[in-house]
């Protein structure tokens, strides 16, 4: 007979990885003095259509809390890499808009953060292990999102 799987050991290895890989990837971002926050905001708005979101939107794209984006953005407008604008349709909300500047420093910093990702986390792995991964956590995460 089989032993049972563990099916908790998985989410705490998941958790246990994001602590010990987050680090690293903060040191590839610090000499583009873009906390890795601010790096997921600006990743996160410059995939977006007209690279803007309404700050709602944004706040369910970005790993942070929603009282985390608000700040995270207060500080990337201070630094003049987003700027808010009123949202036309809806005066109650408003978008955070990706400016020129904050393009330029997402991009200069992204191939230290693909090699960071790299360097701790993916080479670790060969491509069937990341394709199950994939696979994995996007079904779960898709199925956590519907709710």
């Amino acid at each position: 007979m089989a032993e049972p799987v563990d099916r908790v050991l998985p989410w705490a290895l998941l958790l246990r990885v994001h602590a010990a890989v987050l680090p690293q990837l903060e040191r590839a971002l610090a000499p583009h003095r873009l906390p890795l926050a601010w790096y997921d905001a600006l990743l996160e708005l410059n995939a977006a259509p007209g690279r803007r979101l309404r700050m709602s939107e944004l706040g369910a794209r970005v790993v942070l809390s929603r009282e985390r984006v608000s700040r995270v953005v207060d500080e990337l407008q201070r630094a003049g890499l987003v700027r808010r604008e009123p949202n036309p349709d809806d005066r109650r909300s408003l978008f955070a808009v990706l400016t020129d500047e904050g393009r330029e420093r997402l991009r200069a910093a992204a191939p230290d953060y693909l090699a960071g990702i790299e360097a701790h986390y993916t080479r670790h792995l060969d491509d069937e292990e990341i394709a199950v991964l994939s696979r994995a956590l996007a079904r779960v995460l898709e199925a956590e999102e519907r709710r």
